[in-house]
C-alpha cells in the first residue's frame, strides 16, 4: 500500500482525541495497510493512527508475533509493573524510563468491526499502554520518570521503540 508520514512530537494532531470508528470503510482498511506498512518500514513495534495524522482509534502492534490490529480499542484489566526504556516513532531517537502494568487485557474491535479480547504480558502488554495512549492524546514522555535522553552511545545493542533487545 503505502508509506504514511510519522508525526513528530510537537505536532498538534498527537495531542488530541480520537474519534471511535464506527463503520470499517475502504479507506480505513488502505489506512490499517498503510499504518503497518509505515510500522515496518520505521521498524516500529506498534503505531497508532494519530501518529500518521488520523484521529481515528485505531491501533496496530507487532511484537515479533505477527500483526495485531486493535480497532476502538480500551484497556479492561492490568496487573503486575514493569520499568523499562521507552521510545517512540513519534520522539526519534529519545528514550524515557517508564513503569506500566506486566499485564494488560485489551477489548477492541477487529477489521471486520467484531469485538474480541486479546491479553498480554511485558513488551506485549506496554506496546497495548503506549499506543491506546496515543489514541488519548498522551506520549510517553508525560510518563517518563528521570526525563528524556539519547541512548547510550556505549551500548553496542540495537533497541526497539520500547526499549526492548531487538534479536
Amino acid at each position: 500500500m503505502g508509506i504514511r508520514q510519522v508525526r513528530e512530537i510537537g505536532d498538534e494532531v498527537l495531542e488530541k482525541q480520537c474519534k471511535t470508528v464506527t463503520k470499517m470503510t475502504l479507506r480505513t482498511r488502505i489506512l490499517i495497510e498503510d499504518m503497518l506498512d509505515t510500522m515496518y518500514e520505521r521498524n516500529g513495534v506498534g503505531l497508532a493512527a494519530p501518529q500518521v495524522g488520523i484521529l481515528k482509534r485505531i491501533v496496530v502492534i507487532d511484537v515479533g508475533e505477527g500483526p495485531i490490529v486493535l480497532v476502538n480499542p480500551e484497556i479492561i484489566e492490568t496487573s503486575g509493573e514493569q520499568t523499562g526504556e521507552e521510545g517512540c516513532l513519534s520522539v526519534p531517537g529519545k528514550y524515557g524510563i517508564v513503569t506500566r502494568p506486566n499485564y494488560v487485557k485489551v477489548r477492541a474491535q477487529d477489521v471486520d468491526m467484531q469485538e474480541f479480547e486479546i491479553e498480554g504480558e511485558g513488551l506485549l502488554a506496554r506496546a497495548f499502554c503506549h499506543e491506546i495512549d496515543h489514541l488519548s492524546g498522551k506520549l510517553y514522555v508525560e510518563l517518563a520518570e528521570d526525563g528524556l535522553h539519547d541512548p547510550s552511545e556505549e551500548e553496542d545493542d540495537e533497541f526497539d521503540e520500547y526499549g526492548e533487545d531487538e534479536e
